[in-house]
């Protein structure tokens, strides 16, 4: 048996990320990955990180999602340090596009309500008419009827971030257990068994990062999360030299050239290995609506990735009552919310509990909603 301070499961994005943070706090931690059977949402992530739109409804998923895009500086910078590679962030800021009026007073209205929300913390935005978006995005086409630009947004490149998460985790001593699937799970308070791939892990602190995995896996520890597939899928186009200053919400491009189109959602059960011909026609079609030039670019590849879905699309984030000291993190914007769980959720769980201003992330509000 091999006792460490925390054992981390799942090892995408959202387990990374924690299992850094908790490493930078000084705790010595396992972290269990499944492997490629897994669904891998984290490798076919978008990569944008995104505060607009986030958080309507929810004050605290608006400041949460704000203070992740605020740290991510200080993440891609630590990692670069630490391991010489680039998270390529780029957060100039972003934009999303209205292509008719219907859709420009609706986004309109939206953002009014964020800034509401958001109180003495303000929320900065400001929309645009044609004009303005075409003097910061060359090419755009005669469709687009105006948009929304919020100074908080940018992107950056998924498996870059992801790689630098996991080099920073083994370079400082982390124990990394690939291919590696719970058999079991025996939890106490503060001191959890984990059983897998032949070997016995033993720490006071459990963190179950295990995206649609965990929906299995919470129960074993007194906590609940009800979370679904949703299936997006992404076009990828040959690289073209450097047009697009900013991101938005459903095109962006690579440092590499490429562009990528995506922004759909599907209800497809756990299916990756099809595609949706209307689905990708439609985002080419939108994009082509948005830029004419990129009908003049060839798809060299496409392809399709689940997200993690809560009933409400917030995340989850929670302690066990029974079992202190075992904690559940789950969410679809594994990107935009990196620096937010390597360098704010991270020292919360190495203290031992989530402050009480994450207590509106827990999974008792579906409880409550679903009394109601």
């Amino acid at each position: 048996m091999s006792a460490t301070d925390a054992i981390v499961v799942g090892g995408g994005l959202v387990g990374v990320a924690i299992a850094h943070g908790l490493q930078r706090q000084g705790l010595a931690v396992a972290l269990l990955d499944e492997g490629d059977v897994a669904h891998r949402a984290s490798r076919g992530n978008f990569g944008l990180v995104w505060v607009q739109s986030k958080g309507i409804g929810a004050p605290h998923y608006q400041r949460w999602t704000r203070d992740s895009a605020a740290e991510w500086p200080a993440l891609a910078a630590t990692l670069r340090e630490a391991t010489g590679i680039d998270p390529a962030l780029h957060q100039p800021g972003g934009v999303t596009l209205c292509l008719s009026e219907a859709e420009l007073a609706e986004r309109a209205e939206s953002l009014a309500r964020l800034r509401r929300e958001s109180g003495n913390a303000g929320y900065e935005y400001r929309l645009l008419d044609p004009a303005a978006l075409r003097e910061m995005l060359p090419g755009l086409g005669p469709r687009v009827v105006g948009g929304s630009y919020t100074p908080y947004d940018g992107h950056a490149s998924p498996l870059h971030l992801l790689r630098a998460l996991h080099t920073a985790f083994r370079d400082a001593g982390g124990a990394y257990h690939p291919n590696t699937t719970v058999a079991t799970l025996r939890p106490a308070p503060h001191d959890f068994a984990v059983e897998a791939a032949g070997t016995t892990l033993r720490a006071p602190r459990l963190v179950l990062a295990a995206g649609l995995g965990n929906a299995a896996l919470a129960p074993l520890v007194g906590l609940s999360a009800p979370l679904r597939p949703e299936r997006g899928q992404i076009i990828v186009t040959e690289r073209a030299a450097p047009v697009l200053p900013m991101p938005l919400v459903n095109i962006r491009q690579t440092g590499e050239g490429s562009l990528l189109i995506g922004n759909s959602a599907e209800e497809a059960g756990f299916d990756t290995l099809t595609q949706s011909p209307p689905v990708l026609r439609d985002m080419a079609r939108r994009a082509v609506l948005c830029f004419p030039w990129i009908a003049g670019l060839n798809v060299v590849r496409a392809w399709s990735a689940l997200r993690v879905m809560s009933p409400d699309g917030r995340p989850i984030y929670d302690q066990s009552e029974r079992f202190p000291g075992a904690f559940l993190a789950t969410c679809h914007s594994g990107v935009t919310l990196a620096a937010a769980h390597a360098r704010l959720l991270a020292p919360m769980i190495a203290a031992g509990a989530l402050t009480t201003a994450m207590s509106p992330f827990g999974a008792g509000r579906f409880d409550v909603q679903n009394a109601a």
